[in-house]
């Protein structure tokens, strides 16, 4: 398989057309590409951006644009950890870099728009098979740095089940399924790059395994939080109705 980062123009808050930037900016896409496009990208597409200034709170912002969130007052970092969109992430998603200015929030409905944007590609290039998926940059416990992760994405089954598959001794395994949006979405946010190298999208070309399909599979990886590995340490988040 091969990943392709895709050299863009600025795209500028507040408002900007991402539709004339995947014409100027794609090559001839194949049957069965995958694209990866950052969130921030989608957002400034949605107009998803609140200028930067005086009567603007960001910690109120976050919490008005979290899902769930905790604010430790005597936390190391000045950040609050949020549930946005089934995803564990710092601030809701809400960065200033690249922004111009610009507080950029997270896309509303990033799958639907996904779905979208593919109709539209698929229809341009005439292929059967494609699939996007949007990614941003977070952070996992007890690690520093941060890795890509999948947002929201739109043609693909997320999930490899090998849930009765045997390991190399015979045993069969029991809860292992394979993430692959995540997977991938953690090289294509290595690739893009995290500052001014303005590669926001990557096209993935020949993986082998993927089962490409018009419904739509977001919902398929996501885990409610009373289920979650993690759920004793979700359970104190103050949870948005």
């Amino acid at each position: 398989m091969k990943f392709i980062p895709i050299k863009t123009r600025r795209i500028l808050p507040p408002k900007d057309d991402l539709y004339a930037v995947l014409d100027e900016s794609l090559p001839r896409l194949r049957e069965g590409d995958i694209i990866f496009i950052t969130s921030k990208v989608l957002a400034i597409h949605q107009g998803r951006c609140m200028k930067i200034g005086k009567g603007v709170n960001k910690k109120n912002l976050i919490k008005s644009e979290a899902d769930a969130f905790i604010e430790d007052k005597n936390s190391y970092w000045d950040f609050i950890l949020t549930v946005k969109d089934s995803t564990l992430i710092p601030s809701a998603g809400i960065d200033e870099s690249n922004g111009d200015g610009y507080y950029i929030l997270w896309p509303k409905r990033t799958s639907v728009l996904l779905k979208e944007i593919c109709v539209y590609l698929k229809k341009r290039h005439r292929l059967k098979k494609l699939a996007l998926v949007a990614t941003d940059s977070h952070t996992v416990p007890l690690r520093w740095g941060v890795s890509g992760i999948s947002t929201g994405f739109y043609g693909l089954e997320p999930l490899r089940d090998q849930r009765g598959a045997k390991d190399v001794f015979g045993r069969k395994l029991e809860y292992t399924q394979v993430n692959i949006p995540d997977s991938l979405a953690a090289v294509a946010v290595l690739l893009m790059g995290e500052a001014g190298e303005r590669t926001p999208i990557v096209i993935l070309r020949d993986m082998k395994g993927v089962r490409f399909t018009n419904k739509p599979t977001w919902r398929k990886i996501t885990i409610p939080p009373k289920k979650d590995i993690y759920a004793p340490l979700l359970k104190n988040m103050c949870v948005k109705k």
